[in-house]
C-alpha cells in the first residue's frame, strides 16, 4: 500500500523513550517503479523493532536491521542551486540527509521536499522514460545552504531482519 501524504518523517515512539513497550517505526520516502516503468514515491515505515542490547551486557534499546552484502557509505554536497538531470538512484540505497533541504521530483509529478534526518529510499532502478524524455527523477537543493547527505548504497534491495 502507499501513502502519499506529505507530512516529515516522524517515529510513533520517542526514540529515547527506554521505558515504553510499544516498538517504534520510523517513516521515510520510497521512490519506486510501477509495473508501466513509471516512478513514484510513497510513506514508507522501517518497522520489527525488537528491544535488545546493541552488543552483549549492554543495557536494551530499540533495534531494527537492514542486513544486505556489499554496502557502501557515501557522503556527498550539493551546492547552493544545484539542480541535477533526470536520472535512476544509480543502486538501491538509503539517502539521509544531514543539513540543508533538497527536493526529489518522480515521474509521476509529485515532489518531496526534505531536511536534516528524514530518509528516503532510492529503488527507482528500471524506470522508462516518458513522453517528456524523463526517466527515474530530478532532485536538487532548496534554499540558500548547501545539503549534505548520507548515502548507504548497496549491489541488491535490502532485506529486513
Amino acid at each position: 500500500m502507499h501513502d502519499n501524504s506529505s507530512q516529515k518523517p516522524t517515529t510513533s515512539q520517542p526514540l529515547h523513550s527506554h521505558e515504553n513497550s510499544t516498538p517504534p517505526t520510523i517513516n521515510y520516502w520510497d521512490v519506486w517503479i510501477d509495473e508501466d516503468g513509471v516512478s513514484h514515491q510513497s510513506r514508507r515505515q522501517i518497522q520489527g523493532f525488537i528491544q535488545k542490547g546493541i552488543a552483549p551486557d549492554t543495557s536494551p534499546q530499540w533495534l531494527s536491521k537492514l542486513k544486505q552484502s556489499g554496502a557502501t557509505v557515501i557522503f556527498t554536497v550539493l551546492p547552493v542551486g544545484w539542480v541535477g538531470n533526470w536520472h535512476e538512484n544509480p543502486k538501491p540505497q538509503w539517502i539521509i540527509p544531514l543539513s540543508g533541504r533538497w527536493f526529489v521530483e518522480t515521474m509521476d509529478g509529485q515532489r518531496v521536499e526534505m531536511g536534516s534526518g528524514e530518509i528516503s529510499f532510492g529503488g527507482d532502478q528500471g524506470t522508462k522514460t516518458d513522453a517528456q524524455g524523463h526517466k527515474g527523477h530530478l532532485s536538487g537543493t532548496v534554499g540558500d545552504t548547501p545539503v549534505l547527505l548520507m548515502i548507504v548504497q548497496f549491489e541488491q534491495t535490502p532485506s529486513m531482519e
